[in-house]
This record gives structure tokens, sequence and C-alpha cells, in this order.
């Protein structure tokens, strides 16, 4: 077992009553975030909340406010949170382009609670405002007048306003005169720590179960064997679904009741997020690379009708698995049921899995002598290339990543 830590500061309504707690990266004891990787944290605050602590032990029966990175604005899989139950916080760094206005009216549209961070009005922002049930307004970052302003010119708009950072009973009594609903801050409730302990799940087998959820011939079966293999995913999986916001009238107790009650999209993407959140001080954009990777590794094979084009997938997947575990491949291939063709090809690039790995590799350094395979045309490997770029980005999307 291991600790585990979030940050958790409360929102109140106007008679001071919690109407929602901010849930907040932190990495230990210390009340403060520190230096962190943006999409990581965000991945790391929600796997705590829903998947290793429990979003019930967290905020009870009260919403729970999330900040999301771009990444997770953007993303085209739904996102697999009650919507009853958390408020997305859009943060205020994210610029308004279309494909971020896009992913808020897709996220509006599932029936999410869309929130903006730190808001500080300008018109590039009216599209968002638009979109929004809740507008957080940082205290700091106006001027007394400014305030004033902004919250008679937000009154145009059909959204709540939230006071952040109140630091005394003066500006309080101020907010509560402008008209403001919620309120957060220092002066009211300082974030505190919830701490837990985590069962590490085997990262290999969270790896190996990932790479058996993009071949679509596995079937319930498979998948439910490869999460029974991890003893802590499992656990987390029948905590996740047997707890209270799912309001399950009969308690599920089997993987199998697990897998085919949240489908294999939503164990996917509850798979990324540990993959993500557990990377520790590992770049997320190696997970990236290798998914890039994989997704090439599969569409050579099957622009050039090669057969178990899943195995070329889990070979372009598996090829960093050194990087991101600090140890040498031979000893991780020692713990995964993989054929032999599958280790020639991830040890020594060799047999017809090992030549696509090789092409990619070749390709990505810009070496196009050596980036051939099974006499494709340079235009189909810079298609298969330019079409795994944009299924990692998706992907990356969709994972936090």
């Amino acid at each position: 077992m291991q600790d585990i830590y979030i940050g958790r500061q409360p929102i109140f309504d106007r008679d001071l009553n919690v109407f929602a707690y901010e849930l907040l990266f932190r990495g230990g004891t210390q009340n403060h975030a520190g230096e962190f990787d943006g999409d990581q944290a965000t991945s790391q605050v929600i796997v705590n909340a829903f998947i290793e602590i429990g979003l019930d032990q967290i905020v009870g029966t009260h919403r729970a406010f999330i900040n999301l990175t771009r990444s997770f604005v953007t993303t085209q899989t739904p996102l697999p949170f009650p919507k009853d139950r958390v408020v997305l916080e859009v943060l205020e760094d994210i610029h308004p382009d279309a494909e971020v206005i896009a992913g808020v009216r897709n996220l509006a549209a599932q029936g999410y609670t869309m929130a903006l961070d730190d808001f500080v009005f300008n018109e590039d922002l009216s599209p968002l405002v638009e979109l929004a049930q809740i507008v957080k307004i940082d205290l700091m970052a106006l001027p007394r007048e400014q305030l004033g302003e902004h919250v008679r010119l937000l009154r145009g708009y059909n959204v709540k306003l939230v006071a952040e950072k109140i630091e005394t009973q003066e500006e309080f009594e101020y907010c509560k005169e402008l008209g403001f609903d919620y309120f957060q801050g220092y002066f009211l409730s300082r974030p505190n720590i919830v701490q837990g302990q985590q069962l590490p799940p085997n990262r290999l087998a969270v790896l190996h179960l990932l790479s058996k959820l993009q071949d679509p011939e596995s079937d319930t079966g498979e998948i439910e064997k490869l999460v029974s293999h991890d003893i802590a995913l499992s656990y987390k999986l029948l905590r996740y679904i047997n707890s209270a916001f799912f309001a399950l009238p009969k308690k599920i107790d089997s993987i199998r009741q697990a897998v085919v009650y949240l489908g294999t999209q939503a164990i996917k993407t509850w798979v990324s997020l540990l993959v993500v959140a557990g990377l520790g001080n590992k770049p997320a954009e190696l997970v990236i690379q290798a998914m890039q990777r994989a997704k090439m590794c599969e569409l050579l094979a099957q622009t050039a009708k090669r057969p178990h084009i899943e195995a070329y997938f889990t070979v372009g997947l598996f090829s960093l698995l050194e990087a991101l575990m600090d140890t040498p491949l031979e000893k991780i291939l020692e713990a995964l049921p993989f054929t032999e063709d599958i280790r020639n090809a991830l040890l020594k690039q060799e047999g017809p899995y090992g030549e696509a790995l090789a092409c990619v590799i070749a390709y990505e350094k810009g070496d196009f002598l050596r980036a051939y395979f099974d006499r494709l045309a340079p235009s189909q490997m810079t298609d298969t290339y330019l079409a795994s770029a944009r299924w990692a980005d998706q992907s990356a999307n969709a994972l936090g990543g």
C-alpha cells in the first residue's frame, strides 16, 4: 500500500452552507500543488477521487469541481463521470479557439455543468460564457471597480457567480452586496488534504489490458481475465461500480458483471487514466509516442494486408516499455505471455512485426532510406504516419495525455 493525497476546498452558498468542493492536485502532505504537469495532475485527481479514495468519501453528497486541461476539454471520448455529481472547470489559461468551444459545447450537450475558472471578461470568451452555468471570478485579478462591472455584465447571461480567493470579512460582505451566488477563499476555509491508501496496480498488467482493449476482436471473457490478473485493478473497478453514485439496486461482485455493465469504452478510459496517473515523473509524451508507434505499426500491416494486425499494434505499444519502467526490456518481457514473434520484434526488431517496428522508428528519426515496409509507396508511408499521429492525439485527449 502507498499513501495518496487530494486537496479539497469548500465552496459556500450565501448562507455559508457548503455547496460543493473543488478538488485539487496534491503530491504529498504539503498543502500546495508545487510544480506539475497539468494533464497528469488532472488524471491523478480523477483517479484518486473516483477510483482510489472514492467520491463519496471526499465530497459526501456534495458536488465536486474538477479542473480540466485543454486535452480533457477537447476529448471526443465521453468522460466517465456521473453528470449530477461533478462540475467541470475550464481553466483560465485555455485559449478559447474553435476546438475548445466545440469541446465545451459537446460536454454541455452531454449534460455536464460547465464552469469558467479565474474569469476576466473579453469578447473572445463570450461563446464560453453562453455555454457555461457557473463563472468563477478571482478577486485578486480585478480592481474593485472592475469587479462590480464584471458582475453587472455577467448578469446578462444565465450563469451563477462564484467569488474566489476571498481573504477578509470585508471582501466577503462586499461580494454578497454585489450579488455573488457562491463564495470560496482562505477567509472562509483553506483547502484541506484528504489522504488515502492506494493498492499500486501492476503496470505491466494495465498496459497489457490497454493493448487488448484496442483489439476489436477481444471479447468480454478476455477482458475479464486480464482485469482479474491484477488484484489492485479488480478491486478498484469493483469499488468504483459499487459506489453510491451508481446507485445500483444489486451489488456487483464479479469482474464479468463489472465489464458488462461498464462497457469496453468506459473500462478503456479508466485504464488509460490509470496509465497516465501512474507515470510518476515520466512525461506523458512517452505514452503518446508509444500509442503513435502502435497505430502506425497496425496501419502499415493493414495497408500491406498482413494478418494479425493486433499483434503489430501490441509491438508498437510496448516498444517504449524500457523507458517507461526504467527496467531492462528483457526482464519486463519475462512477465508477459508474448509469443516468440513478438518478443523477437521487441528485442531484436526481427520478423514481420519487427520489420514494421524498425520502419516506424526509422521514420520517427527522419531516416527515410530505412523507413520501408512490404513495398509500400512513400505516399502510403506518409499517410500511415499522419493518420497514426492524429489517432494518438485524439487518444491522448481522451485520456488526458
